[in-house]
């Protein structure tokens, strides 16, 4: 049994994204070099799909339509962040289904613990509409399927993007079956993610950091607050949105953190749910730093 697989496929470098876009196609070949380099060699599978069932037990039937017609040059999407282009329905379809992917792979024992290297990144994008480079919420649509077609009783959701997984929150603030929390700075886009917003039984937290705090600040907030709150949930699945942009070098955040950093996060949570641990790639825009913080969590992610 691998330790710890990847689920990746190359048809997610053909979402084009444009020369100048952060979320590029140049994120995964930086990640696939540094993995390369790092003498990790862990197992990389090809995913499956998500079907349109999938899917739409997060999004509406009509979002699914309109994605594909964008993608299709028949319509054009009304946000500018989130490029939509001919390959882009393929690499959101594998996106989406990666997870669902890993999921069933941990199940069947062929793994303890996935990370999903796929793009388009998924936490922002709402049941109805797509937005901050996410279309279809790649986490939100595996913690569903773990839900209601595997039937896990609990699922926690862990996000530790610089941005607040707008997305995901709403995707199950209703629902206490699936626990979230968010460490996120604000003020930042999207401009939500309140500590007061929490949800049904006190399933949603928030925690916002301010920009520029310390290292500590954010490792202290796991220890203190994320994993005893983990534990007491006591989920059958932790899935994380693993966004690298609290890196100190990320141009698109404000904060301080270094690789080891994420590291520490990974391993504090590496425990719950018995390991069963599914993390996605959101975001993180500098290539150097980007590698460098994801084969920290990965070591971590395997307990090397």
């Amino acid at each position: 049994m691998a330790r710890t697989a990847i689920y990746y496929s190359e048809k997610a470098l053909a979402h084009d994204t444009g020369e100048f876009h952060p979320e590029s196609s140049d994120r995964l070949r930086a990640a696939l070099d540094a993995i390369r380099r790092s003498g990790l060699n862990p197992p990389i599978v090809e995913p499956e799909a998500a079907s349109i069932e999938d899917i739409c037990r997060i999004h509406t039937r009509e979002h699914v339509d309109t994605v594909q017609r964008c993608c299709l040059g028949k319509e054009t999407y009304p946000d500018p962040d989130t490029v939509f282009m001919e390959h882009t329905w393929d690499a959101a379809l594998l996106a989406a289904g990666a997870g669902i992917t890993a999921a069933r792979a941990i199940l069947d024992g062929a793994c303890e613990s996935a990370f999903v290297l796929m793009r388009p990144p998924g936490h922002h994008a709402e049941p109805d509409y797509a937005m901050g480079f996410c279309v279809f919420n790649n986490i939100a649509i595996t913690a569903r399927w773990i839900r209601d077609v595997a039937k896990a009783h609990r699922v926690a959701i862990f996000d530790f993007d610089v941005h607040h997984g707008n997305g995901t929150q709403h995707a199950f603030y209703n629902d206490d079956t699936v626990f979230f929390i968010s460490l996120h700075e604000y003020p930042q886009f999207p401009g939500t993610g309140f500590p007061h917003e929490r949800g049904k039984s006190n399933t949603n937290l928030n925690v916002q950091m301010p920009p520029g705090c310390s290292p500590d600040q954010w490792t202290n907030t796991v220890r203190g607050v994320v994993v005893p709150q983990l534990q007491l949930f006591a989920p059958d699945f932790l899935l994380i949105s693993a966004g690298f942009d609290a890196h100190r070098l990320d141009p698109l955040g404000n904060q301080l953190l270094e690789a080891e950093h994420f590291a520490e996060m990974t391993r504090l949570v590496r425990e719950i749910a018995g390991g069963r641990i599914i993390a996605f790639l959101e975001g993180g825009y500098h290539p150097v730093a980007l590698g460098q913080s994801l084969v920290a969590h990965l070591r971590e992610l395997a307990g090397l």
